[in-house]
């Protein structure tokens, strides 16, 4: 008797859970049943997958092997069932999507409301991880598309969507709150920048600016998100470099805040749609690609509107 898919996905399931109780609720079944369908493979495969204990349970390294190679058969499984769904040329069915903490939250809302109108069978299932577990989980089959930095998934298909300006965020009473318009990266030389913790490939990004500015990343405080950074500048901790999506969606409506853009070949960054070469279906993400691009690209017409003046500076106070 050969193992059956839904044998496989509650292996996958107990794996991606770490026990047989969670499992089973993520796949609508009773435990003793899960329980039953996993022994039953087991004793059929005439292997242990995995190592049960009074913390969870544990894969063994056979089943490992195992639950790479029930991945790879479950998402197979799911892209036939959306090729048949969509042999009319519509869109539906569950889009597994992995996506940067630094751009989920600002361009997602939008591009989910604009997709669910043109495509209303389409479900898209968001997890938010850093750049290496986007990496791991495209090429296993946990993730089907990612929205990240392009140069990080070299081996992917890619569809670019936006190019990001970076930003410095700083308070009204900080010297480069008395302009508006662009500020050249001399003008941070000697700065502390506020930057994400090493685990976020922004930070990368921020250690090339300020290595080419002469100024220095702090090394007291590491944000561990975007609004972190924004509230501790806030506070004068330091200056706050953050890109153009979440300064145009957050950043701007904060009155603490004067927000600048820096003028340099190197304060950009690259944002795509990204998927595995072997994907069938390549021609349904070039359509999510798509919308994702607009809705991009509409936001970023409004970053011209980040650098108009929205709080008298000190000087402008003056009499």
């Amino acid at each position: 008797m050969k193992p059956t898919l839904r044998q496989l996905e509650y292996l996958v399931a107990i794996v991606e859970t770490g026990s047989f109780s969670a499992a089973a609720k993520r796949c609508f079944v009773s435990q003793p049943s899960l329980s039953a369908q996993i022994k039953d493979m087991e004793e059929h495969l005439g292997i242990a997958l995995l190592e049960r204990g009074r913390k969870g349970a544990m894969i063994t390294p056979v089943g490992e092997e195992v639950v790479k190679r029930a991945r790879l058969i479950l998402r197979e499984t799911e892209e036939l069932k959306v090729l048949a769904q969509e042999s009319d040329g519509r869109l539906a069915g569950r889009v597994r999507l992995g996506v940067l903490p630094t751009i989920g939250p600002y361009l997602l809302p939008r591009a989910t409301r604009e997709l669910h109108t043109s495509y209303p069978e389409l479900r898209l299932a968001v997890r938010e991880e850093p750049t290496q577990v986007l990496q791991t989980r495209l090429q296993d089959g946990r993730f089907d598309i990612i929205l990240s930095t392009p140069e990080d998934h070299p081996d992917m298909e890619s569809l670019f969507l936006v190019k990001e300006n970076i930003y410095i965020c700083v308070p009204p009473d900080d010297e480069l709150a008395h302009s508006r318009g662009p500020i050249n990266l001399s003008d941070l030389k000697g700065r502390e920048l506020l930057t994400l913790g090493n685990s976020q490939k922004f930070s990368n990004v921020v250690e090339r600016l300020a290595g080419e500015a002469g100024a220095v990343t702090s090394e007291e405080y590491q944000g561990t998100s975007l609004d972190a950074i924004r509230q501790m500048a806030s506070m004068g901790g330091g200056i706050a470099v953050l890109p153009s999506l979440y300064a145009i969606s957050e950043a701007k409506r904060d009155t603490q805040l004067i927000v600048r853009r820096i003028e340099h070949p190197l304060a950009n960054r690259q944002i795509s749609l990204s998927w595995r070469p072997s994907s069938p279906l390549s021609e349904k993400f070039q359509k999510i690609g798509d919308v994702f691009r607009r809705v991009a690209s509409h936001l970023m017409s409004q970053s011209e509107s980040v650098e108009a003046p929205h709080f008298k500076s000190p000087t402008q106070n003056a009499p």
